[in-house]
């Protein structure tokens, strides 16, 4: 699922489609953009220069998933399917 595929359930009135939303944005972002840039990073093809060095982003990466464990976490326990 892409980010603008999440518009509508970020719009809903429902918490859930809101949470199902949520989920997969911060999906999106932690494998299909971080996941991919970290990788980009540590092979040298970035077609920029991050300011922050890669333990940081990896830092960040590592938070990511952690959300995401979460999130998981409470679907399962709310009866959210994702």
């Amino acid at each position: 699922m892409e980010l603008k595929d999440t518009v509508e359930l970020m719009l809903s009135s429902d918490f859930k489609e809101r949470f199902k939303g949520e989920y997969y944005q911060d999906k999106n972002r932690t494998e299909g953009l971080i996941k991919k840039m970290l990788e980009a990073y540590k092979a040298g093809t970035l077609p920029f220069k991050p300011k922050s060095d890669y333990e940081l982003l990896y830092e960040q990466y590592i938070h990511m998933k952690a959300k995401l464990k979460v999130l998981k976490e409470r679907a399962r326990i709310e009866g959210i399917e994702l």
